[in-house]
Parts: structure tokens; C-alpha cells; sequence
């Protein structure tokens, strides 16, 4: 009994043991494409190999002008469902007015950022897993080497830049469409003029509430092109292996982006 429990135990180390080293090598690998993305974009124009700005152009008008449309939709529908919970619960209490404060603060804070990164997770990271993928199964980034292309400046670093530029620009935008929905119902269910509801949003809010979110953004931005770039990167067998490494990017991606929206929300708001 004894040598069995034993046994056990060896087998649950190692499988913990394992995990470990996979999570540890993981991380380095993020943090090392990290390092070499922004390495390109700060120092390749010294080496005589900027990344390519029609690149950094072409990334922006699909990460952002291109989700505006999609941005604005769900964002307008959170801040109409904040205003429907907040105003049934506040009833309880007689304080139906108190809604501006409550939907101002959370779609600032959390629901703008957390919804964009989530969107743009599923849009556009999949979107660049799927094509380095492709890129990989075809063996065309061993092409790029074989002409002296250095794949991360050519392909991560215009989509990391692009991403790092729209994001917080898209979660602004989410914020304007947020409060513009709660002004809508909050008008229509208790009579809140939007004017009103302009100058109460306005003096609830501080610039500091408007800076941790698109502080977020910036963290969402980077954990979605280091995960859809690594995963991209990483595609082995053939069709198969990029619709997998495509799925394993989007849940990751929307995985890591939940963990750190709590960790920041914890950490900001004491």
C-alpha cells in the first residue's frame, strides 16, 4: 500500500513538475518575441530594416476601422444592459438617478476594455495565428529567412504596433458607445434628459477612470499578438494544425485577457 501511494505521488509531481516547465517556457517564449518585436521597431531604422509602414497601415484599418462597426454594436448594447440592471436595482433604494455614476464607472473601467479585448481576440488574433500558420505549413517563413527576412519584423512587429496604436483608440470609442446607450434608456425609462446625463457623466467621471482602461487595452493589445503570433509560429500538421493553433489562440487569448482585467481590477481599485 505504502509503495502505491508513493507511486502516486512521484506521478503527481511529475505531471506537476512537467507543467511547470511547459508554462515556464511558454512565458519565456512571449517575453522573448516581445523583446524582439519592439527591438525592431525601436532600433531596425538604425539597421537600415524599419518595419514596413504601409504594414503598420494596412494592420490598422483591419484591427480597428474595420470593427468599428462590430465595436459600436456591442458596446451600445452593454450600456443599455447596465442601465436596465442598475435602474431595477436602484429602484429598490430611490435612487434611479444614481444609474450615470454606475454605468459611467463600469463601462470606463472594466466593460469597455474587456469587450474590445475580447472582440479583437477573436477577430483579429485568430485572424493572425491562422495566416503565420498558414505561412508556416507552407514553409514561406523559411522562405523569408532563406532571403534574409527576419519573420517577427516582417510579420509581428507591424501587427503589434497596429495593435498598440487601435486598441485603445477602439476602447474609446466603446466608451462613447457604452455611455451613449445608457443615455438612451436611461432617457426613455426615467426621463433623464441627455444633456443631463452628459453633465452627470462628465462630473462623475475623472481622467484616471478613463486612463485605467486604455491602460488595459494596451496589456490586451500585447497579450493578443504574442499569443496569436506564437501560436502562429508554432503550427505543425498541415490544415489540421492551424484551424487547432487558431482555436488554441482565441481561447488563450481570451483566457489571459480575463485574468488580467481581474488582476488589474484588483490592484487598481484599492
Amino acid at each position: 500500500m505504502s509503495e502505491s501511494i508513493i507511486h502516486r505521488f512521484l506521478n503527481y509531481i511529475e505531471i506537476v513538475g512537467s507543467l511547470t516547465v511547459k508554462l515556464a517556457e511558454g512565458a519565456g517564449y512571449y517575453f522573448a518575441l516581445l523583446i524582439e518585436s519592439l527591438a525592431w521597431i525601436i532600433v531596425g531604422p538604425f539597421y537600415k530594416q524599419p518595419v514596413r509602414i504601409p504594414s503598420i497601415f494596412s494592420q490598422m484599418m483591419t484591427i480597428g476601422i474595420a470593427a468599428c462597426p462590430i465595436v459600436f454594436i456591442l458596446s451600445f448594447s452593454i450600456g443599455v444592459m447596465l442601465a436596465i440592471q442598475m435602474i431595477y436595482n436602484l429602484k429598490t433604494f430611490g435612487a434611479e438617478s444614481q444609474v450615470v455614476v454606475g454605468v459611467a464607472l463600469s463601462i470606463t473601467r472594466e466593460f469597455a476594455p474587456l469587450i474590445t479585448g475580447i472582440l479583437i481576440a477573436g477577430r483579429t488574433g485568430s485572424a493572425l495565428a491562422a495566416k503565420l500558420g498558414t505561412m508556416q505549413v507552407n514553409q514561406e517563413i523559411d522562405a523569408l529567412r532563406v532571403m534574409g527576412i527576419n519573420p517577427v519584423r516582417y510579420l509581428v512587429s507591424p501587427a503589434l504596433l497596429a495593435m498598440l496604436i487601435m486598441v485603445p483608440i477602439l476602447t474609446f470609442f466603446s466608451d462613447i458607445a457604452g455611455l451613449l446607450g445608457g443615455a438612451l434608456y436611461t432617457g426613455v425609462e426615467i426621463g433623464l434628459s441627455f444633456s443631463a446625463y452628459v453633465d452627470r457623466t462628465i462630473a462623475a467621471l475623472m481622467v484616471g477612470d478613463i486612463m485605467q482602461g486604455l491602460f488595459k487595452s494596451l496589456v490586451f493589445a500585447l497579450i493578443i499578438t504574442l499569443v496569436g503570433a506564437s501560436n502562429g509560429f508554432s503550427v505543425t500538421g498541415g490544415a489540421e494544425g492551424v484551424g487547432k493553433a487558431t482555436t488554441r489562440s482565441v481561447v488563450l487569448s481570451i483566457s489571459f485577457i480575463v485574468i488580467a482585467d481581474m488582476i488589474f481590477t484588483y490592484f487598481l481599485n484599492r
